[in-house]
């Protein structure tokens, strides 16, 4: 079995209101050195699957596909081997 970390980012072109609204929100709080924010998505996923190698390509898939946008999103994955519970 398989853990599969997820980790999704708007591509460094295109332009993250959630990170500015956290920006403006943290200045005001005080936190003036914060001079960027850029906002993302993760996720864990279990797999159940007999080789790292196929987990690989099952993730990349699913990120393709559905979790993330390829126009404007990037995405990298950790995965890590656990014990099935």
């Amino acid at each position: 079995m398989y853990l599969a970390k997820v980790f999704i980012q708007l591509k460094p072109t295109v332009n993250d209101p959630q990170g500015q609204t956290i920006r403006a929100g943290l200045r005001q709080l005080g936190f003036a050195s914060v001079d960027s924010v850029r906002a993302g998505k993760y996720m864990e996923i279990r797999l159940d699957e007999p080789a790292e190698k196929m987990a690989t390509e099952k993730v990349r898939e699913m990120c393709e596909k559905l979790l993330a946008n390829p126009i404007i999103e990037d995405y990298r994955f950790e995965l890590e081997l656990i014990s099935a519970d």
